[in-house]
């Protein structure tokens, strides 16, 4: 299973390529906001969230996902940030749950998700280029609209 996800992770990286890169500018605040995330406490039972399925897990979980925020400054403080380098860290990151992807269960896999949202937010990336879908789902359902 671990192989199909890096090989997934890697077409997509390579796919995303052939894409033209949109640079943008990252806000004024975003260094406080990736602190605050990165601070926060994560996998906690919220809402819709019943909280993490495998406590054990949870400190696992949130390094990854902290990774994730730290490759997202490191792009945010580089001198041309584009919406292609943040959407290869989002692979980078989700190939980094290859090895414990079957430890997630439906609700940790959503949450890995909305914390995935919420960094693009503080960077105003408007879109994963399916990359959410396809770590969710498998795939991405925009790519059957694109072939009819």
């Amino acid at each position: 299973m671990t192989k199909y996800i890096k090989i997934l992770v890697l077409f997509l990286t390579l796919s995303a390529c052939g894409q033209n890169a949109t640079e943008m500018k990252t806000p004024e605040n975003a260094n406080e906001k990736f602190a605050e995330f990165i601070a926060k406490k994560k996998f906690v039972e919220e809402n819709f969230y019943p909280g993490i399925a495998d406590e054990k897990m949870r400190p696992v979980f949130t390094e990854k996902i902290n990774q994730i925020a730290s490759d997202f400054k490191t792009v945010a403080e580089s001198e041309k940030p584009t919406d292609r380098k943040y959407q290869e860290k989002i692979g980078i990151g989700f190939s980094r749950f290859a090895n414990i992807y079957l430890e997630l269960d439906t609700e940790d896999r959503e949450r890995v998700c909305t914390y995935i949202q919420e960094l693009m937010d503080i960077v105003e990336l408007e879109s994963s280029n399916g990359l959410l879908n396809k770590f969710m789902y498998g795939f991405d359902p925009n790519d059957f609209k694109k072939e009819n």
